[in-house]
């Protein structure tokens, strides 16, 4: 296993695996280190066929506080076409996430802020603390939003409240952050790994072909229209069904058993 810095890559039950952004002092800002051993724990998880679903989470009480602000501003003479390469490359860095062909779900467990934000709507399932603040405000910085925020956003929580939230720059929190569809669940902080780290368990039980078929099937907001829909699933669910999976699933369920999936 490659040595990570300011992350840690843990496997805490069979199939799941857990990424801590782990530089509390900072509230887990996306320092360059930390990044560079994010793109490295991404590649070697797209490479492990073991791994059937990924949690990620932050050391501390943050999630994760976006970029360091001292690095936006660190190259004042740089050409724009300097700034945007460099750009670029930081947004492609965290957003290889969504590379991932298992689900991927964000324990969001504290200050979760701008390009933070960003990478927590990148994966599939996003879990929050009731404390836990949520937010871009980019334009207080004088910044335009970046990684994808003026997509990732919208797509999450629909174009009014991505208005909303982008134009005043405010952060939310609890139900509110519920009831605009940033998150799927709230939960007590107590326990609160514990429920998201137990969900995956539960995701990586299921049929691995299955579950990543499903998981395109659902990218950007899932199909176009119904027509779409019905054309992809008339070839992904006899694609399931050719599969010794469905047998084993369909003979469990009869026999009232936990299914033992094995990808084939």
């Amino acid at each position: 296993m490659a040595d990570l810095t300011h992350l840690r890559l843990e496997r805490p039950s069979d199939g799941v695996a857990l990424l801590v952004l782990d530089n509390p002092d900072l509230r887990n800002a996306m320092s360059p280190e930390m990044t560079s051993s994010w793109v490295t724990a991404i590649d070697q998880l797209a490479a492990d066929p073991s791994v059937r679903a990924v949690v990620v989470t932050g050391e501390g009480t943050a999630f994760c506080s976006g970029g360091i602000t001292s690095w936006l501003a660190a190259e004042p003479d740089a050409s724009v076409d300097e700034l945007r390469t460099r750009m670029i490359a930081f947004y492609r860095a965290w957003l290889s996430i969504r590379r991932l062909e298992v689900p991927t779900i964000a324990a969001i467990n504290g200050a979760t802020i701008g390009a933070g934000l960003c990478m927590a709507l990148a994966c599939d399932i996003r879990y929050a603390t009731e404390s836990a603040k949520l937010g871009m405000p980019f334009l207080k910085l004088g910044l335009h939003p970046g990684m994808a925020g003026t997509f990732l956003l919208p797509n999450a929580v629909g174009a009014a409240a991505a208005r909303d939230l982008l134009l005043t720059g405010r952060l939310v929190q609890g139900e509110e952050a519920l009831r605009l569809g940033l998150v799927s669940r709230v939960l007590p902080r107590e326990g609160f790994l514990d429920e998201a780290l137990a969900t995956a368990a539960d995701v990586a039980a299921n049929a691995p072909i299955a579950t990543r078929l499903t998981k395109l099937a659902l990218a950007e907001g899932g199909h176009r229209d119904l027509d779409s829909a019905l054309q992809w699933e008339a070839l992904a669910q006899p694609i399931t069904m050719a599969t010794a999976d469905l047998q084993e699933g369909i003979a469990a369920s009869q026999e009232k058993r936990p299914a033992r999936f094995t990808g084939r």
